[in-house]
């Protein structure tokens, strides 16, 4: 992973675990890395990689087990409000950014659809 120099380690790596939570790759109840493996996988210090369990774990995102490790919370609610904001937070800096280039609000549409038919086939629409 390749760290943004203005922002926190943790809260970079925090947000990377975020990200795998709401797109599913870790599901509610699975178990998280050791603290020292987080600390391998993205070369931080150990005591960044507790600091950013003990984020997750403030928010309500995980919890720590004694004994047993840290887990990704059970509660799928908590999981859809978090990749609700997420996504929410993405599409007004994307739009913002847009406004910022002075498109109309025709040529942004137009864009997103060229791209969005560029794009290989993602997950399913429901």
């Amino acid at each position: 992973m390749n760290f943004d120099p203005m922002l926190p380690i943790w809260a970079q790596v925090a947000d990377a675990l975020k990200r795998d939570m709401v797109s599913g790759r870790l599901k509610p109840g699975d178990r998280l890395l050791s603290t020292r493996e987080l600390a391998l996988r993205f070369t931080i210090n150990p005591n960044t990689a507790a600091r950013v369990y003990q984020e997750l774990e403030n928010s309500g995102l995980c919890e720590t087990r004694r004994g047993l490790g840290t887990f990704v919370t059970a509660d799928a609610e908590r999981i859809a409000a978090l990749r609700a904001a997420m996504a929410e937070e993405l599409l007004r800096g994307f739009l913002s950014r847009l406004q910022d280039l002075g498109l109309t609000r025709g040529e942004a549409l137009a864009m997103i659809e060229a791209a969005e038919q560029a794009q290989p086939a993602g997950p399913s629409e429901e």
